[in-house]
């Protein structure tokens, strides 16, 4: 499976020898994305590194966009493709609808929102057509934070700040941010500037940002450019939302087997 999705190759070209018949490496991995156990093993992981202090909970939020190929995408799908949810307490064993393929800019496309921690490393994604506005699957990506403890305890599902781009910059999120507790390290896109000052004093004071912290915010993209070193993640070929998400998951499962 890990060969696949590093190169990229159709399913029935994987090479017998070593892997065996390519319908049961593939069967494997459809039941795996669907009952949740990519997802499993990785918030063992995470619960693990959490447990040993290697975790910098000062989390980077952003998205990148993956072409689909035709491949992926001759199957019927709504007008409207909507994402989903999914974390080891939440698999998707269900096919979202449209399979979250979005007509972008690019043309056919899927969008992957991660969060990662201060280190680049994966801590929750999430998969929307490619055509989804960044901002409104924020709350999402941010609800589906959630490591178990090693032993006793409740999950952790609270950063210690939110790094994220222009993008996500709108009242709603800083209200959502400030009524859990976390810092919010977004900058104001400059509409915003202008019309807090062509309020006068009603406008009121601008929101408290720490330009030295967002400087950080790039592990998020350095994080998208590993990821996207595997080219089953680089392009969509998965027909199936849940088995093209579970190719991130997987990568991500990577990530922190090598760490």
């Amino acid at each position: 499976m890990i060969f696949r999705a590093r190169t990229g190759i159709p399913w029935r070209d994987l090479p017998r020898d070593p892997f065996g018949p390519w319908q049961t490496a593939w069967k494997r991995h459809r039941r795996y994305a669907a009952d949740g156990t990519w997802d499993k093993v990785l918030a063992q992981l995470l619960a693990q590194a959490d447990a040993a202090g290697e975790i910098d909970w000062r989390i980077s939020v952003d998205s990148t966009i993956s072409r689909a190929h035709q491949h992926g995408t001759n199957t019927t799908r709504p007008d409207q493709p909507t994402g989903a949810r999914w974390n080891h307490k939440n698999p998707r064993t269900t096919e979202p609808e449209g399979h979250a393929v979005g007509r972008s800019r690019g043309g056919l496309s899927s969008k992957l929102h991660a969060a990662v921690d201060a280190h680049g490393m994966p801590i929750a994604i999430l998969l929307t057509g490619g055509q989804r506005n960044d901002g409104a699957v924020f709350t999402e990506v941010i609800d589906d934070i959630r490591i178990p403890r090693i032993g006793a305890g409740r999950p952790r599902t609270r950063p210690n700040a939110v790094i994220a781009d222009k993008a996500y910059s709108n009242n709603v999120i800083r209200d959502y941010l400030t009524s859990r507790g976390i810092k919010a390290v977004i900058p104001q896109k400059s509409n915003e500037k202008a019309s807090r000052k062509n309020k006068g004093s009603a406008g009121g004071r601008p929101p408290a940002f720490d330009e030295d912290l967002y400087k950080s915010r790039n592990v998020v993209e350095r994080h998208f450019g590993l990821a996207k070193q595997w080219r089953g993640i680089a392009t969509r070929y998965e027909k199936l939302a849940i088995t093209y998400r579970a190719t991130a998951v997987l990568c991500a499962v990577v990530a922190w087997l090598r760490k």
